[in-house]
C-alpha cells in the first residue's frame, strides 16, 4: 500500500436524486475494475452523505452522470457543507458530466433554449468558474441521440509520467460543458490544471482553449471534473436500432479502450488512489437479500439460527467453502469489519495482466460474503444498478399468471452484482445449502469464477443472465425419476422462456443441443443458417436426510455479444423484428424460473414421460442426424432420441444401401453425457479425455 491510506477504504458513487441508472452503472463498473481490490466501490445515497459517517473512509466520491439540479435539491445546504469540507480536509472528488457541472462555481447548460436551460450558483465551486454546455448540440434527456464519440485532446504535462499518455483519444460524450477560461485560471490562480480539451468547435463560447477536464486543488484535497464520459465503456452501451449512426460510435469507442483506460487510470492516480496493475477482476459485491413477501426474508434467517455464530457483535454463517457476513444497517460504515475484507482481497493473487484471463488456481473463499437482508423493502434500482427487484417480482407475478403451477420458485432471490460462482457459493457451503428451500435462487449479474462442465472457469461479463436454483429432489424418487434429467427440464425451460418471453417471440430461433446446451440462429453468419451457444447449464447434486440436493446453475449470454452471441443480437433476424424490445434480465429470469417449476412438478407427476420428450425432441438440432461414433471405429450412426431411463443418447448403427439410402442395422448405442462428447458441426460422438 504505496499512496493509499490505511483508513481510506471506500469508493463511493453517488446514486441518490439527480444520478441516472445508466451513468451509475458505467461508473461502478470501471471503477471496480480499474481500482480493484484495493478498494471497495459502493454506491451512497443523499441520506447517508447527510446523516452516516462516510468521510472517515473514504478515498474518493464519485459523481456521475445525470441532472445536476437533482444534486442541487438533495444536497444544497448541509449535504454541500459535507462535501466541501471532507474535500477541503484532503479528500478526492470526481465529477463526471453533471457531476461536472455540479462541482463548479457555476452552471450554464442550454442557455436560450427554454424548456431545458439551467443556470445558476454552485455551492461547492470546486472549479473556480463556469462550466457551460452542451459543448456540442443534441442532448436529450434519457436519450442517446445527442450522444457522440468526442475526440479529447490530453494535456500530459499535467500528469507525472504523462509521455506514456495517449496525444488524443474517443470519449463518449452527452450533454456535457466545457470549463470557460480554464487556462487563465491555471497561469493566474496556481489551483487549475488542464488534463485535457476538445478537438473540433464546439457549440458554446469556451475562452481561448475548448478544456474538457480540468483538476482542482481544493484546500488538503482535490477534485478533477470532466465534460465527457471517460468511465463509460463501449462493452457496457446498448443497441439503438433506431439510431443508424450508434454502432458506428460504439466501435469507435471499443478501438479507443486501451488509450480511454489508460487515461482514467491516470486521473485517478492523480488523486491519490492506488490503481490496479493490469486489468483487475471486479471486487466482490455485497449479496443483496429478498422476497416477494419481505415476511419471507425474516423467516429464512430464522431457520437458519443454528448456523449462525456471532463474533464481535456481528453474525456469520460459517460455510465449508465460505465465509458469510450477515451485515447489519449500522454497521455499513465500520471500518474494522471492512478492513478485513479488503484485506482478504488484497491477499489474493491479480488477473493476468498478460493474458487478461484469471489465474485459475486463485482462492476466493477466504473473501468474507457480505449479505445484505431486505426485510421491510426490495433494494433500490441504484443500490443493485445491473438488477432491478421491482421488475423481476413484477414479472414473477405475471409469469404466475401465465403459467399455472408456478407458485413459490423465486420467492426468494439472493443477487450480487459481483460473485464468485453462483453455483460454488450454494453447492460447496453444505450447511446452508442444507437450510435452503427448492426455488431458492440465487443470481449474479457478473461472475470472476464461473464454472462450467469440467474444470472450466470463467469471469462472466455483464450482460448475462447467471442464476442457480436449488432443488430438493425427495430420494424414493429418484429411481423413477432420475436427477439427471433435470438437465433437460433446465434446457428445455430456457428455450420456452425465450419463446414465451413476450407476445412476438414465439418464432424466436433457439434450439437444444444433447446434453445440456442451448444455442441460436448465428447473426454472424448471413450467408446459411447455422447455429451457435447462447446458454449453459450445469447441475451438482449431494445427498442428505432423505434427499438429493440440486444445485442447477444457467447461464445465458442475454445483452452481452461477446464471447459467442446474445438473444439481443439474434432479434434483428426475425421478420417482426421491429416489435421487439431487447430482453431484460430481471423478465427473463423470472419467466425461466417460472417454467422451471411447471417442468419439474410436472416431472415429478409423470416422469419423463412422452409430454416432456416430446417437447424436448420440438427443439433439439439431432433429429435423424448421422454422427460418427469415434469410440466404436468410425461406425457411423444416426441418432434416433434420448432414453428414458438415463436420459443417455441413443444412436443407431446405419449403413449404405444399394440405392445410396442409409438403413437402420438395428444396433442401437446408449452414450452417456459424462463420458462422451458431441461435436455437432462435425458430426463427431467421441470419448472424453
Amino acid at each position: 500500500m504505496t499512496s493509499r491510506k490505511l483508513n481510506k477504504l471506500n469508493i463511493l458513487v453517488y446514486t441518490g436524486t439527480g444520478s441516472t441508472l445508466e451513468s451509475v452503472r458505467h461508473c461502478i463498473y470501471s471503477l471496480r475494475r480499474l481500482l480493484s481490490p484495493n478498494y471497495a466501490v459502493i454506491p451512497i445515497t443523499e441520506s447517508a452523505i447527510l446523516k452516516e459517517p462516510w468521510a472517515p473512509t473514504c478515498a474518493l466520491l464519485v459523481f456521475p452522470g445525470g441532472a445536476d439540479l437533482g444534486y442541487c435539491r438533495a444536497l444544497n445546504g448541509a449535504g454541500n457543507r459535507n462535501i466541501a469540507q471532507y474535500v477541503r480536509r484532503g479528500g478526492a472528488y470526481l465529477g463526471f458530466c453533471a457531476g461536472g457541472y455540479y462541482g463548479s462555481q457555476r452552471c450554464e447548460f442550454e442557455v436560450g433554449n427554454a424548456p431545458m436551460e439551467v443556470v445558476g450558483s454552485r455551492e461547492l465551486g470546486f472549479y473556480p468558474g463556469i462550466c457551460r454546455g452542451g459543448a456540442f448540440k443534441g442532448f436529450e434527456y434519457h436519450s442517446e441521440r445527442g450522444a457522440r464519440a468526442a475526440d479529447v485532446r490530453v494535456r500530459k504535462e499535467g500528469f507525472r509520467g504523462g509521455e506514456e499518455l495517449p496525444e488524443v483519444f474517443k470519449c463518449y460524450y452527452n450533454g456535457g460543458g466545457v470549463f470557460v477560461d480554464a487556462e487563465k485560471l491555471e497561469v493566474e490562480g496556481g489551483s487549475v490544471e488542464v488534463l485535457a480539451e476538445y478537438e473540433g468547435d464546439l457549440d458554446v463560447e469556451s475562452g481561448e482553449a475548448k478544456v474538457a477536464m480540468v483538476y482542482c486543488k481544493v484546500g488538503e484535497g482535490a477534485a478533477i471534473l470532466t465534460g465527457p464520459h471517460p468511465e463509460f465503456d463501449a462493452v457496457n452501451l446498448g443497441r439503438h436500432s433506431e439510431l443508424p449512426d450508434y454502432e458506428k460510435l460504439i466501435e469507435d469507442l471499443a478501438a479507443d479502450e486501451p488509450s480511454r483506460t489508460t487515461f482514467l487510470k491516470a486521473c485517478l492516480t492523480k488523486l491519490g488512489l492506488e490503481v490496479s496493475r493490469g486489468t483487475a477482476i471486479p471486487s466482490l459485491s455485497k449479496l443483496h437479500l429478498s422476497s416477494i413477501h419481505h415476511r419471507e426474508v425474516g423467516e429464512l434467517l430464522h431457520s437458519l439460527d443454528d448456523i449462525i455464530t456471532k463474533e464481535d457483535g456481528e453474525e456469520y454463517i460459517k460455510g465449508e467453502n465460505d465465509l458469510f457476513h450477515l451485515e447489519k444497517p449500522e454497521s455499513r460504515w465500520d471500518l474494522t469489519s471492512l478492513s478485513r475484507a479488503l484485506q482478504s482481497e488484497l491477499e489474493r493473487p491479480r488477473i493476468s495482466p498478460s493474458r487478461g484471463s484469471p489465474d485459475p488456481t486463485t482462492n476466493y473463499s477466504h473473501i468474507p460474503k457480505r449479505i445484505v437482508s431486505h426485510e421491510t423493502a426490495w433494494p433500490e434500482p441504484k443500490e443493485t444498478p445491473y438488477f432491478n427487484h421491482a421488475v423481476y417480482y413484477s414479472s414473477l407475478l405475471q409469469s404466475r399468471e401465465q403459467d399455472q403451477g408456478a407458485e413459490e420458485w423465486g420467492d426468494v432471490l439472493m443477487y450480487g452484482e459481483v460473485a464468485t460462482s453462483t453455483n460454488t457459493l450454494l453447492e460447496k457451503n453444505h450447511n446452508l445449502l442444507s437450510h435452503l428451500p427448492t426455488g431458492f435462487t440465487l443470481a449474479a449479474t457478473t461472475q470472476v469464477a464461473g464454472r462450467g462442465r469440467g474444470s472450466n472457469v470463467w469471469v462472466a461479463p455483464p450482460g448475462s443472465l447467471i442464476m442457480s436454483t436449488v432443488i430438493n429432489h425427495p430420494a424414493h424418487l429418484a429411481t423413477t425419476r432420475p436427477i439427471v434429467f433435470l438437465q433437460y427440464l433446465a434446457a428445455i425451460a430456457i428455450v420456452e422462456a425465450i419463446k414465451t418471453y413476450d407476445v412476438g417471440y414465439e418464432e424466436f430461433p433457439v434450439k437444444l443441443k444433447w446434453p445440456n446446451d442451448v444455442y441460436v440462429r448465428d447473426p454472424n453468419n448471413a450467408d446459411s443458417v447455422t447455429y451457435v451457444k447462447v446458454a449453459g447449464i450445469l447441475a451438482n447434486c449431494s445427498y442428505t436426510a432423505g434427499k438429493y440436493q440440486v444445485v442447477l446453475g444457467i447461464g445465458i449470454n442475454t445483452n452481452n455479444a461477446r464471447p459467442t452471441t446474445s438473444l439481443d443480437a439474434v432479434v434483428p433476424l426475425m421478420q417482426n423484428k421491429d416489435g421487439l424490445q431487447p430482453f431484460k434480465i430481471e423478465r427473463l429470469l423470472a419467466r425461466l424460473v417460472a417454467r422451471l417449476e411447471v417442468l419439474y412438478k410436472t416431472f415429478v407427476r409423470e416422469g419423463f414421460g412422452e409430454e416432456l420428450e416430446g417437447r424436448y425432441y420440438r427443439y433439439w438440432l439431432h433429429s435423424n442426424q448421422i454422427v460418427t461414433l469415434e469410440a466404436e471405429g468410425g461406425v457411423r450412426a444416426r441418432v434416433v432420441g434420448i432414453t428414458r431411463d438415463w436420459g443417455m443418447l441413443k444412436a443407431e448403427e446405419v449403413t449404405e444401401g444399394i440405392n445410396g439410402a442409409l438403413r437402420g442395422t438395428g444396433r442401437v448405442w446408449a452414450l452417456q453425457s459424462d463420458e462422451n462428447s458431441f461435436d455437432f458441426w462435425r458430426g463427431l460422438v467421441k470419448r472424453k479425455i
